[in-house]
């Protein structure tokens, strides 16, 4: 295989020439940032430690910067883009700039909340910088439609990437660092000024690390089942574990005794759980230990 060279790789000129040949503004709408520095997203495709026999997916690939520099790499990369222009002009770009490689590139024009199958091979890893307004939703719907994806790092606002990263006990753990863990290994993976994008965002960005678990959350019940008393328990996070799953399990008095036969504390709240623990819960749902038994059959006259 041909290395290609550092020509290759797209920096400030030139994706301003492209944006201003397609005609193209960055939208706040779709959370478009453009990464314009090539040591960047050098050291993403580093710290997401993509491998030559890795199939990767990006998601929000843009005008090609980090497409790009993951093709130096990886066997093949599949890139998920929903804006139309984008979508129509990043195969010329790849071609143009790396022919050797553009055989192992692959487009998906489609919004990645709605992607359910990908071309090629299953992808091993995700690699993205995601839109910043929906990074959460396409992280986990990528984890859970692609279960073949072992590890991923995405660049999202650094407010968000604290949250998937948070442990329990932290203020900023929620929703999202539970479903998060529900997959993965989760950490923080590092900082990105803002001076790498265009145009600079207002925020902060960083890097998140997630390891897909080798061994699922042991549970009974399914994720869906978990992931309610997880929205249940924050959606009014103030509140104690008793009083905030009272709409879940149809009273305060009955969600008092899921926790208890959880071995969760009903004065506890929900940002001292575990992933483990909420899963308990789950399976301590009233519904789940009043269900009535089945009728006997009755017994036939001779």
């Amino acid at each position: 295989m041909t290395s290609p060279t550092s020509d290759a790789l797209l920096g400030p000129a030139d994706i301003r020439e492209l944006a201003a040949a397609l005609g193209v503004r960055p939208t706040k709408q779709r959370g478009q940032n453009f990464v314009i520095d090539a040591n960047t997203v050098r050291r993403i495709v580093r710290t997401a430690d993509v491998r030559p026999e890795d199939v990767v997916v990006e998601v929000g690939p843009g005008l090609g910067s980090l497409t790009l520099a993951l093709l130096e790499v990886a066997d093949r990369v599949t890139a998920i883009e929903i804006d139309d222009v984008l979508a129509a002009a990043l195969p010329a770009t790849i071609a143009a700039r790396m022919p050797d490689r553009a055989g192992r590139f692959a487009l998906v024009h489609r919004d990645a909340l709605h992607v359910t199958e990908l071309p090629g091979p299953a992808p091993t890893a995700l690699v993205a910088n995601l839109p910043y307004n929906v990074a959460v939703p396409v992280l986990l719907h990528m984890l859970d439609t692609f279960p073949s994806i072992e590890r991923a790092l995405v660049m999202v606002q650094a407010e968000v990437a604290d949250r998937l990263a948070a442990e329990p006990g932290s203020k900023v753990y929620g929703v999202p660092s539970v479903k998060a863990g529900w997959y993965a290994e989760v950490k923080r993976a590092g900082a990105i000024g803002r001076t790498v994008f265009w145009p600079a965002p207002n925020v902060d960005s960083g890097l998140v690390s997630l390891v897909r678990r080798t061994e699922p959350v042991s549970t009974t019940v399914t994720k869906d089942e978990v992931f309610a008393v997880v929205d249940a328990a924050f959606a009014q996070r103030r509140k104690t574990l008793r009083a905030a799953l009272a709409g879940w399990a149809g009273s305060a008095a009955a969600a008092e005794a899921a926790l208890i036969a959880a071995g969760v504390s009903p004065q506890a709240r929900g940002e001292s759980l575990t992933v483990e623990e909420f899963a308990r819960i789950a399976e301590a749902a009233p519904s789940r230990r009043t269900a009535p038994a089945s009728p006997q059959e009755e017994p036939r006259n001779q």
